[in-house]
């Protein structure tokens, strides 16, 4: 969802998926804490940007 719509919000991703919102923050400070995924600019304005692990 993030690599087709980086702007996509974390309550537009748990409607989408029919998760709760809390679920997808924990699932999104989780790859983040990995360095995954990045969060880049404000909480509405920002986007998600995908880290190249080079692979």
């Amino acid at each position: 969802m993030i690599r087709q719509a980086p702007d996509v919000t974390t309550s537009e991703m748990a409607d989408k998926i029919g998760i709760s919102h809390r679920s997808i923050a924990k699932i999104t400070n989780k790859l983040q804490a990995e360095g995954l995924i990045l969060r880049v600019g404000a909480r509405k304005d920002g986007y998600w940007k995908i880290v190249d692990s080079g692979n």
